[in-house]
Formats: structure tokens, C-alpha cells, sequence
């Protein structure tokens, strides 16, 4: 009965040592020259100038989620595009609505102020 699972151990075991062992490798074959510019934190091409866990304002993660959002809607519309000869005045209605609800959306948030900046 274990005889069965034979192969599915042999089968784990190279796996395993498939991934592990090229990164063990790497550890004892490297050279280790570690220097202060390589352990220095890299931002932007100059010294980071304040903590990384600073807060941020909310209006950032606003702005954020509407770039998603319109981004997501890029993705929707291409292939839309190919194939609307294909879906008829359906398809044409269904992104209509779509694309309504995202400009209400894009519109309460212009209303409420989520894209100024002071």
C-alpha cells in the first residue's frame, strides 16, 4: 500500500530540491562584498528623508482606487471593442450602463472633493 505513494515522495522531494537548491547555492557560491552604498536604501536616487511609516492623506488611497477603477474599465473596454459587432445592441446598452455608473462615480467623487489638492 505505501509503495504507491513512492512516486508522489520521489516527487516532492526533487521538487523541493529543485527550488531550494539554486538558492542555497547562490548563498554558499556568492561572493559576499556587502558595502554601504549596496545596504543603503534606495528611494527615488537620493537618501530617503523621512520614516517610511509616515500617514498618508486619505485623498491619496481615493485617487488610488480611481486609478484601479479606471483602469479596470480600459480592460472592459478593449476587448468590448473587438467584439461588438458580434454582441448587438445588448452588449452596446450593458457597457453604456457601465460606463454611466463608473461617470457617477467619477462625478460624486469630483463633487466631493476627493481630487483637489492643498
Amino acid at each position: 500500500m505505501l509503495e504507491n505513494y513512492l512516486p508522489i515522495l520521489v516527487f516532492l522531494v526533487l521538487g523541493i530540491a529543485f527550488g531550494v537548491g539554486p538558492l542555497v547555492a547562490g548563498f554558499i557560491l556568492a561572493p559576499h562584498r556587502p558595502d554601504p552604498e549596496k545596504l543603503s536604501a534606495y528611494e527615488c536616487g537620493f537618501e530617503a528623508f523621512e520614516d517610511s511609516r509616515m500617514k498618508f492623506d486619505v485623498r491619496y488611497y481615493l485617487v488610488a482606487i480611481l486609478f484601479i477603477i479606471f483602469d479596470l474599465e480600459i480592460a472592459f473596454l478593449f476587448p468590448w471593442a473587438v467584439v461588438l459587432d458580434k454582441i448587438g445592441l445588448f452588449g452596446f446598452v450593458s457597457m453604456a450602463v457601465f460606463l454611466g455608473v463608473l461617470v457617477i462615480g467619477f462625478i460624486y467623487e469630483w463633487k466631493k472633493g476627493a481630487l483637489e489638492w492643498e
